[in-house]
């Protein structure tokens, strides 16, 4: 979105963080993970930090214990997921991430929903692509297909992780997402 890239303030230092990136689903493999791999291409093409890539099958105990040992990783700056996020029996990934999370970003799903519906309609309502906070650690749910992928990269993370970003940023709070935890 050139609204966005008119908001990089060049004489700012790219900061890159560290990011996982966790595929959700019962039938992708590694040779046909899509999504996942429209990500980590995003993530590295921007600049940042690849620490880890998983697929886990749509399991909220499997899904929360990952998340729980990336968040515990004090390298891993975010995390973010693919697949999971619509409304049927086996997405669970929403779930997964309340049990980890403190804070949610009420605003990430409400952006994201509303960038989906100017491209798929009223479809968007299936998502519940989820933002928050855990010990520090940003999370991030989005849909599985490639294209929610993109949407939710191109449209939103890319700038929002990005330290040049004006008037803020997701960089610039990192080192203060643990005040008032007590250790």
């Amino acid at each position: 979105m050139s609204n966005n890239a008119s908001r990089i303030d060049p004489t700012r230092h790219f900061t890159p963080v560290t990011i996982a990136v966790l595929t959700i689903s019962d039938t992708r493999t590694e040779k046909d993970d899509t999504s996942g791999d429209a990500l980590v291409e995003r993530v590295n093409a921007s600049g940042h930090r690849l620490a880890d890539r998983t697929i886990l099958h749509d399991d909220a105990d499997l899904i929360a214990d990952k998340l729980n040992q990336w968040i515990d990783d004090p390298a891993i700056d975010v995390v973010i997921t693919t697949g999971g996020t619509g409304i049927t029996g086996r997405d669970v990934t929403p779930e997964a991430f309340a049990r980890v999370m403190e804070k949610e970003i009420e605003g990430f799903g409400e952006l994201f929903r509303m960038l989906s519906y100017q491209k798929i309609g009223t479809s968007t309502m299936q998502s519940r692509a989820i933002g928050g906070v855990a010990r520090g650690t940003y999370l991030f749910a989005l849909p599985g297909s490639t294209g929610a992928v993109k949407d939710g990269w191109d449209d939103i993370l890319r700038w929002q992780l990005d330290s040049r970003h004006r008037p803020c940023n997701l960089v610039e709070l990192m080192p203060r997402l643990n005040e008032g935890r007590s250790a």
